[in-house]
């Protein structure tokens, strides 16, 4: 697979959806979790989607329960928290796992076009983020405690 829109994965209504539906667009990817000292994040993504969703950008929440186990919840439980809590609007999928053998294709595939620090591919945490361009190529990865405002910029250059 040679771009983020090769992949399909679940959503968070447990649909199959191919990712090739957001061909065009850029993509903020981001491992989420409700129980995370990062949680509030949340705010600032869906923040970043209503400013620039017109423009074309799509952010995608994967929740992951790999770190500390701070997403406990199933996706009905995950989905509500979302809605109620951070008014979130952007496309949430299952919950899935982002390292080991069992980490999701796309994850694998982002980790390996944008590795972290010192070439690691693992993801250290919750709320890492991976853009990728119009053409689905990986072009930046992100810390967890890299606000999603100090993204905006990187993003309105995809746009």
């Amino acid at each position: 697979m040679s771009t983020a829109y090769d992949f399909t994965a679940r959503n968070i209504d447990g649909v199959e959806q191919p990712l090739a539906a957001y061909r065009g667009k850029p993509l903020l990817v981001v491992n989420v979790a409700s129980k995370c000292g990062f949680t509030p994040q949340y705010a600032g993504l869906q923040g970043l989607y209503a400013r620039f969703r017109e423009q074309g950008l799509e952010v995608l929440g994967f929740p992951c329960d790999q770190f500390g186990h701070q997403e406990p919840g199933d996706e009905t439980e995950i989905k509500t928290f979302c809605s109620t809590r951070y008014d979130v609007t952007f496309p949430m999928f299952a919950k899935i796992d982002v390292n080991g053998d069992s980490a999701a294709p796309l994850y694998k595939y982002l980790k390996k076009e944008k590795p972290g620090l010192m070439g690691s591919e693992a993801i250290k945490w919750n709320f890492t983020k991976f853009l990728v361009d119009r053409d689905g190529k990986v072009v930046e990865r992100y810390a967890p405690n890299t606000e999603p405002a100090a993204i905006a910029g990187d993003i309105a250059k995809l746009l």
